[in-house]
């Protein structure tokens, strides 16, 4: 009973003394005062809506894939049925395998991907490093040009890349035909010139940057060369980085349809399977190429083919979440 006494008389001389300070600060200080409380109340609601809006703007596209690649085609003529199926069936998935020829073509896209991701790590890696770390002629408009290889959009250039890698060689000795080999991928990877490097080499160069200089201080003195230092010093220190343009590569040439279309004709990734779905369904699970079926019923289908292709690189990303964050905050993209 003593200690509740007690409270209750320090209640109301904390409200005393807050009266004081009050009546004791001026106009404008109060008025901030009353704005900043306003601002503590209303912005956690304002987040709140924000993150609801952007959730469901996020996650919508995906459970509808969900609901769609789980359900017959009959249900969607069905007005009754909205996001939980009447008929639940694994046909579809079954279906969307077969006519993408999924596990072949996953196997077919992860050596290409995963292949093209290194290689443009390692170039961009050194190139990134150069513009960071050392002085040469030309070296502003080398990295202008840097810079407009990420404004530039990659249309502008494939047809002369086309014309480049169907006749590839030196004129008047030798000419070789690369297209529709994996080649015509790796080469600009190798070269730093591979989808988005521009963006790859501005992180590293952003990143290297950052690094104290006293770590090459200190490889120098103990005899190592540029070379040796970047190997042994600021590789194992950009761990990070790597990570994260890795992550970068892995997901644009995953996602490419344009440039994998232009120089492959017989070679077939998951994009160009997901973008040729319907003439392979009607091909390969309806044997009639002339086939007409209701668009509407066509969705279930394609929200298949959508959910198998975004799936190995969500789970990528569920195991390397952690990692991709902390390297984009300390590449310096952000804030």
């Amino acid at each position: 009973m003593a200690e509740e006494t007690v409270k209750a008389a320090k209640k109301p001389d904390k409200r005393a003394e807050k009266q004081e300070r009050m009546k004791a600060m001026s106009k404008g200080e109060r008025r901030y005062l009353r704005r900043k409380a306003v601002g503590d109340r209303v912005w956690p609601v304002f987040r709140a809506v924000i993150l609801f809006g952007l959730g469901f703007v996020i996650m919508y596209p995906l459970i509808y894939m969900i609901s769609c690649a789980f359900r017959e085609r009959a249900d969607m003529s069905d007005p009754t049925v909205m996001w939980i199926p009447r008929h639940y069936t694994l046909d579809v998935i079954a279906d969307t395998l077969d006519a993408m020829d999924y596990w072949k073509t996953l196997g077919t896209t992860l050596v290409l991907n995963i292949g093209c991701s290194l290689f443009q790590v390692i170039s961009c890696a050194v190139t990134g490093y150069g513009f960071a770390r050392f002085r040469f002629k030309g070296k502003k408009l080398l990295f202008a040009v840097v810079i407009m290889m990420i404004l530039v959009p990659p249309q502008v250039i494939s047809l002369p890349l086309y014309t480049e890698f169907r006749y590839f060689g030196i004129k008047g000795l030798f000419s070789v035909n690369l297209i529709d080999t994996k080649l015509t991928m790796y080469l600009p990877a190798m070269t730093a010139n591979g989808i988005r490097a521009g963006l790859m080499i501005l992180i590293f160069r952003q990143f290297f940057k950052g690094m104290p200089r006293e770590l090459e201080d200190a490889a120098y003195i103990d005899g190592c060369g540029p070379f040796m230092t970047f190997v042994r010093v600021m590789v194992p220190n950009a761990a990070s980085a790597f990570l994260t343009v890795f992550l970068f590569s892995v997901v644009w040439y995953w996602n490419d349809y344009y440039i994998s279309s232009t120089f492959f004709t017989n070679t077939k990734t998951i994009a160009i399977m997901l973008s040729n779905l319907d003439n392979e369904l009607k091909a390969r699970l309806f044997d009639d190429p002339k086939l007409q079926i209701i668009p509407r019923e066509q969705i279930v289908w394609k929200e298949a083919g959508c959910l198998l292709s975004i799936a190995p690189v969500l789970l990528m990303y569920v195991f390397l979440q952690k990692y991709f964050t902390e390297g984009i905050e300390r590449s310096g993209l952000v804030g």
